[in-house]
């Protein structure tokens, strides 16, 4: 009678391990993406049209991480056993303010920006600047009657304007009330004009003017990639458009994989799920991964087997990476 109790609770037992769910998701090595080639449904990632595009010999392959958003108490019991696995609190994925939804409109929502970002150091590394036009010019401030809509704002005492972010932080390098060279082109007549700043509501030292930015350029640009989110591939995309449109094979005729953010300055940020991106970087045959300077210590610590770890933290850095493996040259790579 002992025993039959005995094993009546244990198997009671073995069956609340499969159905109990726990506060807990699983992170694994997710599908990893050529950006030179097609998604899951066939079509080319990047779109362009307008402009002749070059096929590489090699691969540039974005990364990714699985997520398991519901696990019973068996699962995460197994998954804390595998190692190309992390089993990590659910409300570090899905906080608890947030719905599955909400995170994965989130996700969304840091993939397109991501997209944008890559499109916009992509498009400036293949000789299309981003230019930074008066939209608005604001009455009772010095800009008046010096700037005027559509002058497109070139530098600020001589450092270039690249962006509607590197004129703001341009701007407000000096105090309010700072005379600043402002230089810029009206039409095709190259200006320039002492103007000083006025603080405005918020105290920041301003110009006076609101501004716009464009990046023109002779054909269209599309990136399509379904059921991913998140900003990770911002510097694979980046790479990729620029492989696409360059006469050059960035790969070398070899599989790069790589990760990290990219802002509109083209500065690689870390990521998270470097070892499961690691592992499936291995399992994609990547010869190097392009990791992210502040992902290096954890990169290091999971490294793969015959995958060199190569440290990146701009476009420019990885763009000079992968010439210098063009080259047959070793490039910086993540240390202990």
């Amino acid at each position: 009678m002992t025993v039959l109790v005995g094993a009546l609770l244990l198997l009671l037992l073995s069956w609340q391990t499969t159905v109990l769910k726990v506060p807990y998701v699983e992170m694994g090595p997710g599908p990893t993406y050529n950006t030179l080639g097609a998604g899951d449904d066939g079509k080319p990632i990047i779109n362009v049209t307008g402009a002749p595009i070059t096929k590489s010999a090699g691969q540039l392959r974005m990364t990714t991480v699985s997520v398991q958003p519901q696990m019973t108490l068996l699962e995460a019991m197994i998954g804390w056993w595998q190692k190309d696995r992390a089993v990590v609190p659910r409300e570090l994925i899905y906080p608890p303010n947030r719905t599955e939804q909400q995170v994965e409109e989130d996700n969304k929502k840091d993939f397109q920006a991501s997209q944008s970002s890559a499109e916009t150091v992509a498009l400036r590394k293949l000789g299309y600047p981003v230019l930074v036009a008066v939209d608005e010019v604001s009455t009772g401030y010095p800009a008046e009657g010096q700037l005027e809509k559509d002058d497109v704002i070139t530098a600020i005492d001589g450092a270039p304007v690249t962006s509607l972010a590197t004129l703001t932080e341009l701007v407000r390098a000096k105090p309010a009330g700072t005379e600043r060279r402002v230089e810029f082109t009206r039409g095709t007549e190259k200006r320039s004009a002492s103007i000083a700043t006025k603080a405005g509501d918020d105290g920041n030292p301003r110009l006076g003017v609101t501004v716009k930015s464009s990046q023109p350029h002779p054909f269209q640009l599309s990136i399509q990639l379904d059921r991913i989110g998140g900003p990770s591939a911002g510097l694979m995309f980046t790479l990729g458009i620029i492989d696409t449109i360059k006469d050059e094979d960035l790969t070398g005729g070899i599989v790069i994989a790589g990760t990290g953010t990219i802002d509109d300055e083209g500065n690689v940020g870390p990521i998270g799920g470097i070892p499961q991106k690691l592992v499936a970087a291995k399992a994609a045959k990547a010869k190097v991964f392009l990791t992210p300077a502040a992902n290096c210590e954890e990169a290091v610590a999971n490294a793969q087997p015959g995958l060199p770890l190569i440290k990146v933290s701009t476009a420019d850095e990885a763009l000079a990476a992968l010439e210098q493996l063009r080259a047959g040259q070793t490039p910086p790579v993540c240390s202990k």
